[in-house]
């Protein structure tokens, strides 16, 4: 299912999308589509490391070189 979304742009982001646009070759919809599609894995990537760094942290790993070391 496909909905509609109606937003008011301030001009600075206005004429930022459509810049993008111009570059890109893709519709405002497209533009809008990937960078909402970005942000939600964003805050999906944020919330789960929100969880996961404190049991990584019981489990001593502490920093990206600890995880690195445990799964090579």
């Amino acid at each position: 299912m496909r909905a509609t979304l109606t937003i008011s742009l301030p001009e600075e982001i206005n004429l930022g999308l459509s810049s993008l646009v111009k570059r890109s070759g893709k519709s405002r919809s497209q533009v809008v589509q990937d960078a909402l599609r970005r942000q939600i894995a964003l805050e999906r990537f944020r919330n789960l490391r929100e969880r996961l760094v404190p049991k990584g942290s019981k489990s001593g790993l502490h920093t990206d070189e600890d995880v690195f070391k445990v799964i090579s």
